[in-house]
């Protein structure tokens, strides 16, 4: 038989003992303890420490409790957090429906082009528009409303602006100056330029060329490409133009074609049918026009009104063409863009 443990004995002792003191009295009748001069009876340690031990117990399951709470808190959050971040992108991205419709420079084709298509094949319910009319009447559409996304080949003027229009920066466009592949004249200062545009220069061989007269090939009033090129060279209103083209195309298929002629076009457009000229030493490229060593060089600007509201799916397109999903599209279209700029 295992032999009781002194803590035990001395409880039972003690209670025996208040027993018989408070035999035939009332709770209320108790007289007020006295303490004696005799030392109070202490519990040995073997009977405290399976007491710690159970505090302890309780303390390490009420953390466990605590925690495990704190975790299924957590837990629910972010399952919600992800559920609605995962709900929000498929509404965006993937499942937009509707079209989308954009009016204006024609030297942006290529690159709205390709971000166009790639927003359909990601967004297979909904279409694409693109209408190549130039910048002017691309910002007129903007403002009247007759489509969603208006596109500029340069920045809005004041008073553009002041009618509510807005400007957001897609992309860096350099702005090549073109002379046919026969050419020999293929290094141009600005100020030659400059001086071909206006009639200062007539003759090729006053810059390196062969004895011909130059075909001064330029854009239509209106034309984004035109306000650009003009404000770099200084020759606003001043350029004595052989022929006035509406369309970037056109002004390279005339250079090809044209041994004496000269014109200027969107770098993403020229192919290896012309040749570019290279300005104060400097050859145009992504390079050159990202570093601002290649003077000529032009914003491609979407355009919207203020205070209208794009459709959910020319907002999309707006958010994947400022993406940096967008951004590969964009520098394969033969643009620098805007989020690279230094």
């Amino acid at each position: 038989m295992k032999a009781e443990p002194e803590c035990r004995k001395d409880r039972n002792r003690n209670a025996g003992e208040s027993d018989n003191r408070n035999a035939g009295k009332s709770e209320i009748g108790m007289p007020e303890r006295v303490t004696t001069g005799m030392p109070e009876r202490t519990e040995p340690e073997s009977c405290k420490e399976p007491k710690k031990n159970q505090k302890r117990k309780d303390e390490e399951k009420n953390m466990k409790k605590k925690a495990m709470i704190l975790a299924l808190a957590v837990g629910t959050v972010t399952c919600l957090m992800g559920c609605g971040a995962k709900e929000a992108g498929a509404a965006e991205m993937g499942k937009v429906s509707g079209t989308v419709s954009t009016d204006g420079s024609t030297s942006m084709e290529k690159v709205i082009g390709a971000l166009g298509e790639a927003f359909m094949e990601m967004n297979k319910d909904a279409s694409f528009t693109y209408n190549p009319t130039g910048s002017g009447s691309g910002i007129t559409a903007a403002e009247n409303g007759t489509c969603d996304i208006g596109l500029s080949s340069r920045h809005l003027k004041e008073e553009e602006l002041a009618k509510g229009l807005e400007e957001t920066e897609l992309a860096i466009d350099g702005i090549a100056v073109i002379v046919n592949i026969n050419n020999e004249a293929q290094d141009l200062t600005l100020e030659e330029i400059a001086d071909i545009y206006t009639g200062e220069i007539t003759n090729w061989s006053e810059v390196g060329g062969a004895d011909a007269e130059i075909v001064v090939i330029g854009r239509e009033a209106g034309s984004g490409t035109r306000d650009g090129f003009e404000s770099i060279t200084g020759t606003e209103d001043a350029c004595v133009l052989r022929q006035e083209l509406t369309s970037t195309g056109d002004v390279i298929a005339t250079v090809k074609s044209n041994e004496n002629a000269i014109g200027y076009a969107s770098l993403a457009s020229v192919k290896d049918d012309v040749a570019m000229v290279a300005v104060d030493g400097v050859e145009p490229s992504s390079e050159t026009i990202l570093d601002g060593s290649y003077a000529i060089q032009r914003p491609f600007i979407l355009v919207t009104k203020e205070d209208r509201e794009l459709s959910e799916a020319a907002q999309a397109f707006m958010d994947f063409a400022l993406s940096e999903d967008a951004m590969e599209i964009i520098v394969s279209a033969g643009v620098v863009p805007a989020a690279q700029e230094l």
